[in-house]
């Protein structure tokens, strides 16, 4: 796709209710016919159509920049938080990332059609349990242009249509991000409306898609914690729910002081912004003296800006007195709550009452120690001497990711390809009846 600069898009005014509710039936009806068409699409069909996209997002560089500048201008104008605006960001190594991510996707196995299980009965009939698309997803996500790329190779591949709402932070870059994806999708001969944008609906859009029961079969939400709420709260479209993250990170008794100093680092200054930095340290009170100061120092040259208990304030007088809303925030910037503990099992009690479920690790040289904080902290992914920054679908192999569900239904921790589908029970037999 070739395109010079361009304009800002406008906003959704003059849509009357009539209007938005003709428009947009009319584009779920056009998204349920393409899950259609993707459900019985063979695999190289659409590894064309992915190959096609990763060279489009390669070709069309400046385009891009041109049109995400146009959303991060506009985002700093509206006031958009530091850790927002970064999320919002394109620069061309992101880009080139991301059309990485969809060369992942296009090498992986495609689960359509994979056998989950199957027997035979005494009688003959065979049953077998296999996977298959849900059809037509939706996912309302904000300020996250890199979120359309992901979604949109991963519903491909695993045969499903996708609804997108990214907000009006973002709604330059996923204009022409969308545009692109769809003229790869008509060239590999799928139909473009396999990936679809409402937000020229704005959030009379986002609200439709929420009530659009029998029309969408699964509304995936990714964003703020206010945001997930309120698609959970206000959907009747089943919902998989991602989570914010509050992560946390103990320094047990043994932990070693260069992997505790290391973890901790990369854990929060990688990229403070995503929902896998960690948010808050807790230290064993045997092992304060020895491991914080070299952790705190390490932050400190980073700029990060600590909020620390009385003990914490102890050993490094520059932390900020932490408050009770402060080991419940997500901070998303450059900002830590640290706090002391008498042994693990505070830790653990600390980890259950502020935790959001997501990604908690220890360092520690304790076998005893690591396998009882794995067994009893119950988050979708829980490590030992490793950075929370690895709860990733990338860096778990899945090429990208829909999101990381925080939830215990259908799925849990990062999603990718097999998370996209349901099961179906296929029985073949030769004329049995049941007795």
């Amino acid at each position: 796709m070739s395109q010079t600069t361009p304009a800002a898009v406008p906003p959704a005014a003059g849509l009357t209710s009539a209007g938005l509710n003709d428009s947009f039936a009319a584009l779920l009806t056009s998204g349920r016919a393409a899950s259609l068409a993707l459900a019985s699409a063979p695999t190289e069909v659409k590894n064309r159509a992915l190959r096609g996209i990763a060279v489009a997002l390669r070709e069309n560089v400046p385009q891009i920049l041109a049109a995400n500048a146009l959303d991060l201008a506009a985002g700093a104008e509206n006031g958009l938080s530091a850790g927002l605006l970064d999320r919002l960001s394109l620069d061309e190594a992101r880009i080139r990332s991301l059309a990485d991510a969809v060369d992942e996707i296009e090498a992986l196995t495609d689960p359509v059609g994979q056998v989950v299980r199957g027997s035979s009965l005494p009688n003959g009939v065979k049953i077998s349990q296999v996977r298959v698309p849900f059809g037509v997803v939706g996912v309302i996500y904000e300020a996250r242009p890199n979120v359309t790329v992901d979604i949109a190779a991963l519903a491909l591949k695993s045969g499903n249509a996708a609804v997108l709402r990214g907000g009006s932070a973002a709604e330059n870059s996923n204009r022409i991000l969308v545009a692109l994806i769809q003229d790869a999708l008509v060239a590999a001969g799928l139909p473009g409306e396999s990936v679809q944008t409402i937000d020229p609906f704005g959030r009379a859009g986002a609200t439709a898609l929420m009530q659009a029961r029998g029309q969408v079969d699964v509304l995936i939400p990714r964003g703020s914690a206010g945001l997930i709420q309120a698609v959970v709260t206000e959907s009747t479209v089943p919902v998989i729910e991602t989570g914010a993250g509050v992560v946390h990170i103990f320094l047990d008794a043994s932990a070693n002081e260069q992997w505790s100093a290391d973890i901790v680092h990369n854990a929060k200054v990688q990229r403070p912004s995503v929902c896998n930095a960690v948010e808050t340290v807790l230290v064993h009170e045997d092992a304060a003296d020895r491991v914080l100061p070299a952790v705190l120092a390490k932050l400190a040259g980073a700029g990060v800006t600590i909020h620390g208990d009385a003990a914490v304030r102890a050993l490094y007088p520059a932390a900020i007195p932490a408050t009770d809303e402060d080991w419940a925030t997500e901070y998303m910037s450059l900002d830590l709550s640290v706090a002391v503990v008498p042994d693990l099992d505070a830790a653990i009690a600390h980890i259950r009452r502020y935790s959001t479920g997501h990604t908690e690790s220890i360092i520690t040289n304790d076998v005893v120690n690591a396998e009882r904080f794995l067994g009893e902290v119950d988050s979708a992914a829980v490590m030992v001497n490793a950075s929370t920054r690895f709860t990733d679908g990338g860096e778990f192999g899945f090429g990208a990711e829909v999101g990381i569900s925080t939830q215990k239904l259908h799925a849990r921790g990062p999603m990718g390809l097999p998370e996209l589908t349901s099961t179906k029970w296929i029985v073949r037999g030769t004329g049995q009846i049941r007795h």
